[in-house]
């Protein structure tokens, strides 16, 4: 397949541009930038990485640090975030959605300025560890992940956080299951809604609950009272957005399968009308939250209903 994506060799003497190979490229977290390349440290004075996208440019000073074979490391460890994102501001730059090309503006002692592409790095080894490749950032939604052209550059691909409603935790209590998240991909001021219950199979079952809101955070208790039944069911959770739902799930993680890693234990939940339930808020294989629920006692029948 790379060869096939490969610009073939033009002959007529087009010499091949001058460019630096990392020692060190990838974005850690999410969102963190790694680099590091290697050059000849006797006449450097100053170094920066310079990212650029179209007419946006972005420059991000390098450290030197002098190596025992007598080169110089220039190295940067930035944190990223996206333009059109809403979170506070940090040290690092802000990135809008594109490809982003890598190069290298070393100065010299003489005050001269030279600017050298950086070339990608060799691919990783595939690998089916514990931890993906590629995550999105934990605090945008947004992704950053370092690709290659088709002529053996590096670069930095920038995509937008999608909406997505974010689960952060869940609370497993004797009386209830209590549910917290996070709008991503929206303003603030846009966080609002429902939350959507609806049963996996069957008849398409659902009910519905409002949650607390606090800017873009949510908070609610999943209404086990009327997704009791005889039998034991599952049902899927969603959050409303007037005609948009949006799954409940944990996406802002680099865990490869969520179900093995995040469990979660049943439990035997004690409703107000008197009724006992087995409880399993639990993860799907795609990081979904999902509620499994069946009636073990049901509800005592009141003294006014028996007369």
């Amino acid at each position: 397949m790379e060869q096939l994506h490969t610009v073939p060799t033009i002959s007529g003497g087009i010499r091949p541009r001058a460019q630096l190979r990392p020692v060190h490229y990838t974005v850690s977290n999410g969102r963190t930038l790694n680099f590091a390349v290697a050059v000849p440290g006797r006449q450097v004075a100053s170094a920066a990485l310079l990212l650029s996208h179209g007419t946006a440019r972005e420059q991000l000073p390098l450290e030197l640090e002098p190596q025992v074979d007598g080169t110089l490391l220039l190295t940067a460890t930035v944190p990223l975030r996206h333009r059109d994102a809403h979170e506070p501001p940090n040290r690092g730059p802000a990135l809008g959605t594109g490809i982003w090309r890598l190069a290298v503006l070393i100065t010299t002692v003489d005050g001269q300025t030279h600017r050298t592409r950086v070339a990608a790095p060799a691919p990783p080894e595939l690998s089916d560890g514990p931890t993906l490749p590629h995550s999105p950032s934990p605090t945008s939604g947004a992704w950053f992940r370092p690709v290659r052209s088709v002529d053996g550059f590096a670069l930095l691909k920038v995509r937008s956080p999608r909406p997505h409603a974010e689960l952060t935790s869940f609370d497993l209590r004797w009386d209830r299951v209590t549910v917290h998240g996070r709008l991503i991909g929206s303003a603030p001021s846009e966080a609002s809604g429902t939350v959507e219950a609806v049963v996996r199979r069957g008849n398409q079952k659902s009910v519905t609950t409002r949650p607390e809101w606090q800017s873009d955070r949510f908070t609610f208790d999943v209404p086990l009272d009327r997704m009791a039944g005889g039998t034991a069911r599952t049902w899927d959770m969603y959050l409303r957005l007037g005609r948009t739902r949006l799954r409940i799930a944990r996406q802002l993680t680099d865990v490869r399968h969520p179900r093995q890693v995040y469990r979660t234990p049943f439990r035997i939940v004690a409703l107000d009308n008197g009724s006992l339930l087995r409880v399993h808020a639990h993860l799907t294989a795609a990081g979904a939250l999902s509620v499994s629920c069946a009636e073990l006692v049901p509800a005592p029948r009141s003294t006014e209903e028996v007369a």
